[in-house]
């Protein structure tokens, strides 16, 4: 204890520079937490969170037990495999294509481009996509599909776009923000090794190739990491804004936050609400433990721990 005090002393000004930090963390992280006994209740507004009745794992079984479970899963999930792996590709491309600019000019003015849509909320962007998809007055229906000679369509109707739709909205919207992460550490990269891979006649492409795409696999590591444990949550503006909450299409629209919304709206249970936002919590962290593990068997510098 002496030994543990002595050190706290020692180290005093480092931890008072850390205590802003840690005192944020406890507040917006940690303190939230105590919520958590809310999915193990049945809450009453009169009683409030510690004099409500326990309900056991009661809550659970409406997620689980509504036969739009299956969908809403699957969708959750293969939206973020696709998210994760075409934010990856993508951001990669293009960090290493807006590093290739040699004017300064043009590289600003294509971060900007590419960066602006991320600040845009999704209302904005959902009213931007109607837009493009209005079946009356959209710009595909009323100029690009007759120019191209084809028949209009009924987007906010027929499920089998929106599949496309989604990843399309969201990868314009967020491409930006991925691309300027990896631009940001290939900037960061020791440009020697580029002039010794010159010295020995490597191109441009034996140079991405060689050089910048390993040194760049931390960094693609951690970020997919981060996503995976976030890979049964959705955005939910994407999910509920964009398709303006048509329930024609429901069969690829619908996920587990907009399904847990509109079933509180409906029924108006927190108790189920914190259940499945508990049960995203816990199957996320279990995903990032075993994504992590596997990173650190085959690259143990790249994993987060």
């Amino acid at each position: 204890m002496r030994m543990i005090l002595r050190d706290l002393w020692r180290n005093k000004v480092l931890l008072a520079m850390m205590a802003p930090a840690l005192l944020i963390l406890l507040v917006n992280n940690y303190i939230p937490m105590f919520g958590v006994i809310l999915a193990f209740k049945n809450y009453d507004y009169a009683g409030g969170i510690l004099g409500s009745p326990w309900a056991g794992f009661s809550n659970f079984k409406f997620l689980f037990s509504s036969t739009d479970a299956w969908i809403i899963t699957r969708n959750t999930v293969l939206y973020n495999v696709a998210f994760i792996i075409i934010n990856l590709v993508l951001g990669v491309t293009f960090a290493i294509l807006l590093n290739e600019i040699r004017s300064k000019f043009l590289s600003k003015l294509y971060q900007s481009a590419m960066f602006l849509p991320y600040f845009l909320s999704f209302v904005v962007v959902a009213y931007l996509a109607y837009s493009f998809l209005s079946p009356e007055l959209g710009v595909l229906n009323k100029f690009i599909l007759p120019w191209l000679g084809l028949e209009p369509r009924a987007w906010y109707t027929e499920a089998e776009y929106w599949p496309y739709i989604l990843v399309l909205v969201n990868t314009w919207k967020g491409i930006g923000y991925f691309s300027i992460i990896y631009l940001a550490a290939i900037i960061g990269l020791d440009t020697e090794y580029y002039e010794a891979a010159k010295m020995d006649g490597a191109n441009k492409w034996q140079q991405i190739v060689k050089i910048t795409v390993p040194l760049l696999m931390p960094v693609m590591v951690i970020m997919t990491l981060l996503q995976i444990g976030k890979i049964f949550y959705s955005e939910f503006g994407l999910f509920y804004q964009t398709p303006r909450d048509v329930g024609m299409i429901y069969s690829t629209t619908n996920v587990i936050d907009t399904y847990v919304y509109r079933a509180l709206m409906n029924l108006g249970d927190i108790g189920m609400a914190s259940a499945a936002g508990l049960y995203q919590s816990v199957v996320g962290f279990v995903l990032i433990l075993i994504a992590n593990q596997i990173v650190r068997k085959y690259d143990k510098d790249s994993s987060l721990f």
